[in-house]
């Protein structure tokens, strides 16, 4: 995996980020303050009051702001060793709803950005069609609302074929969550996907009360409903996986699906920590997501695997394997890139062996100190 030259340059596999959401890069630093100051008695901020700053900015977006937000966002991705990106891209519409005229316009926009960065993406194109049970679509999501099922097979269909000469692009489906999607529509997602053999990505059980609406809606938690319906397959990319249970987890790696996990944007929302050790012993193949680009630092997220499982469980070392670091690069770049639908992880980074985080390390011990000292300051290049 590791390469060190006679010159002393390091190289490992691309890094890959499996869970973007580019536009919420415009947020960074605005969405640090409290949205909740005062107010009625256990008033809090959580990801509920953190929404309401990520409708206006989405409301505020043109085809043009959207490339020009993703582009800063992916050129920053691409200065710190990633060349995949999943983009979980769910704004689709005008603000009040209605289509633009070419109905693709801001996930062209968006693939554009990418492209001009030199990442290769996976565009994932979002199923969303209410704010959850019975409940019509808010205002500030009518943009990524779409009235049928078709409407989103039709606009992936169209995608996949205008870009289908351009092997650095793949076309999936995104399913946003059981709170977004009823579930009738699950099948026809489903059944796309394994038509095409595109990847199936999805957020699987980020929030508490995501959990309890689907239990109230289907007697079924996500993880159980997604089964039920199929869904589960060594496609499928289960986003977050904060309040999934063990037999969730087991469920998920018989089925030797995804759990993308984005350590950085979870602990900026307050979500909570999923239990890695339960995924990972199920065999769930873990991979990393940046999602809302608080901050770009891919080793940070694939460290954090690890780091974050230790304060969960009050343990030292939870993976019990000889070198972890090889197995939490792996998640960060070549699993990250298969989750995306590409087959490897497109090449190489090279890494500066002369960093000051890496002073001292012996050559044995350089992938470690890497993963679990440094950042992506150590970066110089592909």
């Amino acid at each position: 995996m590791l390469a060190v030259s006679p010159d002393g340059t390091v190289r490992l596999p691309a890094l890959a980020t499996a869970h973007s959401h580019a536009f919420q890069r415009a947020l960074r630093g605005r969405g640090q303050r409290p949205a909740v100051l005062g107010g009625a008695t256990g008033a809090r901020d959580d990801f509920w009051t953190w929404r309401e700053a990520m409708y206006e900015l989405a409301s505020s977006l043109t085809p043009e702001s959207i490339h020009d937000i993703s582009l800063v966002a992916y050129r920053e991705l691409a200065a710190a060793g990633v060349r995949t990106v999943g983009e979980f891209h769910y704004v689709h519409h005008q603000p009040d709803g209605t289509p633009y005229e070419d109905r693709t316009a801001l996930a062209d926009a968006v693939i554009g950005a990418a492209r001009s960065a030199g990442l290769r993406i996976a565009l994932l194109r979002v199923a969303y069609h209410r704010a959850g049970a019975g409940r019509a679509p808010e205002p500030g999501q009518r943009r990524f609302c779409d009235a049928r099922v078709d409407d989103v097979l039709r606009d992936a269909d169209v995608l996949r074929a205008r870009w289908s000469s351009d092997a650095d692009v793949v076309v999936g489906i995104a399913p946003h969550s059981v709170r977004a999607v009823p579930p009738s529509w699950l099948a026809p997602l489903r059944d796309y996907a394994a038509t095409y053999a595109t990847p199936l990505h999805m957020h699987v059980a980020e929030q508490a009360r995501e959990v309890d609406e689907c239990l109230a809606e289907t007697g079924r938690r996500p993880v159980e409903l997604l089964a039920d319906h199929g869904v589960l397959s060594d496609r499928f990319v289960a986003v977050h996986c904060t309040n999934v249970l063990p037999h969730e987890a087991r469920l998920l790696g018989a089925a030797r699906a995804f759990a993308c996990i984005c350590p950085t944007a979870e602990r900026d929302l307050g979500d909570g920590l999923a239990d890695v050790t339960a995924l990972r012993g199920a065999g769930a193949i873990l991979c990393t997501g940046i999602d809302g680009h608080v901050v770009t630092d891919p080793i940070e997220d694939l460290r954090s695997l690890e780091t974050h499982e230790r304060l969960r469980t009050r343990t030292r070392v939870t993976m019990r394997v000889p070198i972890p670091a090889e197995s939490l690069w792996r998640s960060g770049s070549v699993d990250a890139a298969r989750a995306c639908g590409f087959p490897d992880a497109g090449g190489h980074i090279t890494l500066r062996r002369d960093a000051p985080a890496l002073a001292l390390v012996e050559a044995s011990f350089l992938l470690d100190a890497i993963v679990f000292g440094a950042d992506k300051s150590v970066v110089s290049g592909r």
